[in-house]
Order: C-alpha cells, then structure tokens, then sequence
C-alpha cells in the first residue's frame, strides 16, 4: 500500500469516526439554548399575578412560541437539507438573544406574546441544523449521539426553572437580561460548530448520494403517521407536567412557589436522564423495543398521578419523566432510517411536531383547567400513553453502523 492510499485510508477513518467533542460540544449548545427557551414557562406563576392571566392566557404564550418554532422547522430543515447554510447556528442563537431582551422588558402581554415568538423562530432554526450536526458526528452511532444531543436540551429545560426560582422570581422580570451573558457564550461556540460541520460537509461532499429507502413509499407514509401519533401522546402528556405541574403543586398540596419550580426541575432532570438511556438502548436493541418500553410503558405511572400524596407525586413524576422521555430520540433516528438524505426535514419536522403539539396541549389543558381542574386534567391526560399501542405496527428497523 502506497503513501497515498495510507493518507486515504486514514481520511476515511477520521471521517467516520465518532467526534465526540462536537457531540458533546453540540450538547452543550441545546443545554444553553433551551435552558434560555424554558425561562418563560418557568415565568407562568410571576406572569399571572403581574398580569392577571387566566390558564388559557397562560397556555397561549406557549402557543406563541411553539407555532412559530413548530411551523417554521421542517421548512428550514428541507431548505438546508438541500442548500447547507455555515452560520445558521450561531444566527439562530442571535434570534433567542433578541427574544430575551423583548421578554425582560415586556410590559404588557403583548410584548409576552413576541417575545416568545421570536425565541420560537430561534429553535426553529437551530433544531434541525443541530441535530444534523450531531448526526454528522457520530460515526454511526447515531441513538447515542442524538440522545447526547437531546439531553442537552432536556437539561437545559430542567434548569429554567431553577434559575427563575433562585434569580428571576426573587430579583424580578429585568432580570432575565443576565440571561444574554449566556446566549453570547452560544453564538460563540455555534460558531466553532458550524465552522467544524462546514469543514466535515465538504470533506463527504464527494461520497455516494444517500440510499432510498428500503421500504416502499405507502409504509413509509404509514410509518411516519404512526410515529407523529406517537409524538402526539407523549407531548401531550409532558406539556400536561411542563406547563401545569407547579401550579398543580401548588394548589393540592399548598407548597410556595419556589418549592414547586424545584419539584419541577427535578421531574425535568429525570426527563433529561431519560432521554439520555434511550438512545443508546437503541443502538444495541433496536428503536422500536424503546418506543414499545417508553410510550406504553409509562402507562401505569401515568394512572396513578392523581391519587397520590406529595411525596408520591414527586416519585412517581420522576418515573413518568425516566420512561416516557426515552421515546423521542428512537422515534428520530428511526424516521430518519426511513427517509435517508432529508435528516434535516425530519428531525425539523419531529422537534417542530414536538414544540407544536406542546403549544396546542398548553392552550387545550389550560382551557380544560378553568372549565374543570388541574386534577381532572391529569386524570384525563393519564390514558394518552395506551396510544402506544400503535408500536405494533411499526416495522422492526435496526440500526446499521457506518
């Protein structure tokens, strides 16, 4: 073997090997960029008071965002599934910065409603070009490195509420501003990342154009149909806990407010850590025995929320987080092994379902609270995982290494 097919030969190893560090480096980002989204949720109980909010205005400014991050997503990951944008990224994050000026200065509900819009637009543009990113790194272990990349976001998403129990609620709304020191540490380092991912792009650009599918085109479409209802359930279920929970708290078992954000950054910490388990469970055994094990398996904590004590309720919010998040990286990475070469569209088209569906839940369960209460709703919400029993049908994908 001559010097120049050693030299290739080595190429072709680094190219697929797994870059842990922009996995790792891609995590992070989600962990800044969602623990800058989740500030406004973690808001509800001080938007409320200030500005007199029944549940149904509350749920609405959730609305805002996820319509705009929902319908925006799949758009922007099919556009750059076909023509690549370096510094989409970074852009992004300078789109959430923005969002979190507006939201700290938001005098009326208005402003609450754009500011949150324009967060939205923000997601809506780093969500399908970081889960790319994070797929281009991973040699092939793709559960893994989209569950590294996820729990990122789930992280940051449990630390919201932390920062606005212990700074935003004891310091006031303007204190949200401290909150942009962060997001221009994440313009920072999206830049890096993008710059990485450019330079891995054009060293593919010479491979073999992406596979078709294996499976004919109705399946696929009855796949992908299967997999959105599948999203539905869990959204809707998580929104019920996301959105609700502290008030829920609040109102059955009378704790303060800042008791009930750590109650609720304790659930999200425990969808944070499941969501990590799910992928590489997945790698090893096959997508659809986690969604089998996440969706409906959820189902007998999901029953019992309603009817327990405190202590109860925070142990058995904790199980609900650890199995049912564990779904949504499978059900990614198994839509993606459906429709090879549109990674982009179809985590932008699955992190936007997620993000919308979430919206309308919000705005759905805060209507069904005022008209009824927070315990119905959740003895409602409690039957929404026997969708997984629509699991059967999904054809047995396995994952298949570079």
């Amino acid at each position: 073997m001559g010097v120049d097919d050693v030299a290739s030969s080595a190429a072709r190893r680094a190219l697929h090997a797994t870059a842990y560090g922009v996995i790792f480096a891609t995590s992070a980002s989600h962990m800044l960029n969602d623990m800058m989204q989740s500030l406004a949720p973690a808001l509800y109980p001080v938007f409320r008071e200030e500005f007199s909010l029944t549940y149904f205005q509350t749920g609405l400014i959730t609305l805002a965002f996820q319509i705009t991050a929902s319908l925006l997503q799949p758009f922007i990951g099919l556009f750059t599934d076909r023509r690549p944008l370096t510094y989409a990224l970074p852009s992004a994050m300078a789109f959430t910065l923005s969002g979190l000026v507006v939201l700290a200065f938001g005098w009326n509900y208005p402003l609450l409603l754009t500011a949150v819009a324009m967060i939205g637009v923000g997601s809506a543009i780093f969500h399908p070009e970081a889960s790319r990113t994070a797929r281009a790194a991973s040699g092939g272990r793709y559960g893994f490195a989209q569950s590294v990349f996820q729990v990122g976001g789930n992280f940051g998403q449990s630390l919201g509420p932390l920062m606005a129990a212990f700074i935003v609620v004891p310091f006031g709304q303007r204190s949200v501003l401290a909150f942009t020191a962060l997001a221009f540490a994440a313009i920072v380092l999206l830049t890096r990342i993008a710059r990485w991912h450019a330079a891995h792009r054009a060293a593919r650009k010479a491979a073999a154009a992406p596979r078709a599918s294996a499976l004919p085109r109705a399946q696929v479409v009855r796949t992908m149909i299967i997999l959105v209802a599948l999203v539905f359930s869990k959204m809707f279920y998580l929104s019920s806990l996301q959105n609700y929970y502290t008030f829920y708290l609040i109102q059955t078992f009378h704790v303060s407010v800042q008791t009930s954000q750590v109650m609720l950054f304790v659930f999200l910490g425990s969808v944070a850590a499941g969501t990590y388990a799910g992928g590489p469970i997945g790698d090893r055994y096959g997508r659809k025995f986690v969604i089998w094990l996440s969706i409906l398996g959820v189902l007998p904590f999901t029953l019992l929320l309603p009817h327990l004590g405190l202590v109860g309720t925070v142990i058995d919010s904790v199980a609900i987080g650890l199995v049912l998040s564990s779904a949504f990286s499978a059900i990614v990475v198994f839509a993606q092994e459906l429709t090879p070469g549109n990674v982009g569209a179809v985590a932008g088209l699955f992190f936007g379902l997620s993000f919308g569906l979430g919206g309308i839940g919000a705005a759905a369960l805060g209507a069904l609270a005022d008209r009824t209460s927070l315990t119905f709703v959740y003895q409602v919400c409690a039957f929404l995982p026997a969708i997984g029993l629509l699991t059967y049908f999904l054809p047995d994908l396995r994952s298949r290494r570079l």
